[in-house]
């Protein structure tokens, strides 16, 4: 049986909810592959109450929270901005970020916030979605090449002092 999942759009209230949730996810995602002192330098910055609070208030930028009942599963955060070389699209949007709570890993949550981006970036006429995922994430890259994201680039990701390698993925909406 399939779980369902509600989707909604995060609004300013939920700046302490994110912020939990951001650090969370990040956490239980990157934190054994990545030393203490890195992760600490990361979330400070990614996860502080006043950059989630600019996040919120980016007119170019949604977040979207995955619910089970009352229980938040996961979150997004999609972004229209700069395209990275290679992206060749009229019109493409970011998924910035997808996580889901570590409880919610292979029940479909992640798969229920990939279909409310695609849904989203459709509705809003975008032509490409988009986003860059860890080289060494194999999950998750076998994750968007379901979905039908393709590679098309490489960009450096700084994780505190740490260089990593980002993959670059794109799907085409249209």
């Amino acid at each position: 049986m399939t779980k369902e999942y509600s989707i909604r759009l995060a609004t300013k209230t939920d700046l302490d909810l994110l912020q939990a949730l951001g650090i969370k996810t990040f956490s239980e995602t990157f934190g054994q592959y990545n030393t203490a002192e890195n992760m600490r330098l990361y979330l400070e910055k990614s996860f502080s109450r006043q950059q989630l609070e600019t996040e919120l208030n980016d007119p170019s930028a949604v977040f979207l929270l995955a619910y089970d009942d009352d229980v938040t599963a996961g979150y997004a955060r999609l972004r229209q901005g700069e395209q990275p070389e290679g992206l060749n699209s009229v019109s493409a949007l970011e998924i910035e970020r997808i996580y889901a709570v570590q409880e919610y890993i292979g029940k479909q949550a992640g798969r229920k916030l990939m279909e409310a981006c695609i849904r989203y970036a459709k509705e809003k006429g975008f032509d490409t979605i988009w986003l860059g995922v860890w080289e060494l994430n194999a999950r998750a890259i076998r994750f968007y090449e379901k979905y039908g994201f393709e590679k098309f680039g490489e960009h450096v990701f700084m994780l505190g002092t740490d260089a990593q390698t980002d993959w670059l993925m794109k799907k085409t909406l249209i």
